[in-house]
């Protein structure tokens, strides 16, 4: 998972979440490496949107790299749907278990809870433009809100969102019509002028009804599946070990997953086998365990906090309770 993340709260729901904040990106940019052409909102790189341009929109625009770089985006996610148009060069393009080698005309579509990195490790030569929306979702369970200024119509918007939600094939080949327009947009953000806002506003929605007829034309097969809410919770306990050092609690979890406690705890126990508390705490303890191991230096009780546990006494009966011995028994074992 990234190192390099920024949070934001987000009022409605009083959840803070994390974003990728593209920092080598930043960097390589600042230090004339690339051309990076965007506007943004938050911490993303690049020339920063006023309040009513383009609400919803957190990055747009494109990136031009003509020199060998020595970064990649480490694996993130991203506040909103993410669609990218590769326009030449090749770029490697790492989502799940998978990676694809980014050709000329190749579109990714990722949602926002689906971990993905580009480079492999370095990003490679390449004229890379992307969108990100956010449509007011971080679990597939939610329902998605489009910004206002859409205007597809209500069937239209309804399709395109179901086949974004219940088909999450990542990967697709843009026609002439779209590499059309993924090209304009780069062009009327770098011209800059006064209308860009409206200007804009008319080429995504083209992008997007393109698309529609894109995915309508690749006959995709829905999941339905994919939607629910025990996706939602299924997703978040394999996160969670990259999580363990936070101050959980079952509510704190449910309210992550934008579920009820009773509903989450389902899930959970369903997919675990165990209680949320109990699955978290065996993710921590097993943690724990290596690094008693890898770090033979650190005191038990720095192992402790660094996995979540909240006093030394806790954690001493818990290891103990799991694999029959102390934590420095257990240490010395190991290291023998």
């Amino acid at each position: 998972m990234p190192q390099d993340i920024l949070t934001y709260y987000d009022p409605s729901r009083k959840i803070i979440y994390k974003a990728d904040s593209c920092d080598p990106l930043r960097a390589a940019w600042k230090s004339n490496e690339l051309e990076l052409t965007t506007l943004v909102r938050g911490e993303y790189p690049g020339k920063s949107l006023i309040k009513d341009e383009l609400p919803g929109v957190r990055s747009i625009g494109y990136w031009d790299i003509k020199r060998i770089q020595n970064w990649g985006l480490e694996w993130h996610t991203n506040e909103g749907i993410e669609f990218c148009f590769l326009e030449s060069g090749n770029l490697e393009f790492l989502i799940d278990d998978k990676q694809i080698k980014l050709q000329p005309n190749d579109i990714t579509i990722t949602r926002p809870w689906i971990p993905h990195k580009l480079g492999a490790p370095n990003v490679t030569l390449s004229k890379l433009h992307w969108l990100i929306i956010d449509v007011n979702v971080r679990h597939p369970h939610q329902q998605w809100q489009w910004p206002d200024w859409i205007i597809l119509n209500q069937n239209d918007l309804k399709e395109l969102t179901l086949n974004l939600r219940q088909n999450e094939q990542p990967l697709w080949k843009a026609n002439a019509e779209l590499r059309n327009c993924f090209i304009q947009i780069g062009k009327i953000i770098k011209e800059g002028r006064n209308n860009t806002d409206s200007m804009l506003k008319i080429q995504i929605n083209s992008m997007l009804m393109l698309l529609l007829d894109l995915i309508r034309e690749g006959g995709s097969e829905l999941d339905r599946s994919l939607i629910e809410s025990r996706r939602s919770v299924d997703l978040f306990l394999k996160s969670l070990e990259s999580k363990i050092e936070e101050d959980w609690t079952v509510v704190k979890m449910a309210e992550y997953c934008h579920l009820g406690v009773t509903r989450f705890t389902h899930y959970c126990k369903e997919i675990s086998n165990c209680s949320p508390m109990e699955y978290l705490n065996r993710l921590r303890l097993r943690k724990a365990s290596v690094l008693l191991c890898e770090q033979p230096r650190l005191q038990v009780i720095d192992v402790a906090f660094m996995c979540g546990f909240s006093s030394s006494q806790y954690f001493n009966y818990a290891f103990k309770k799991h694999f029959k011995m102390s934590p420095n028994q257990y240490r010395k074992l190991k290291l023998r």
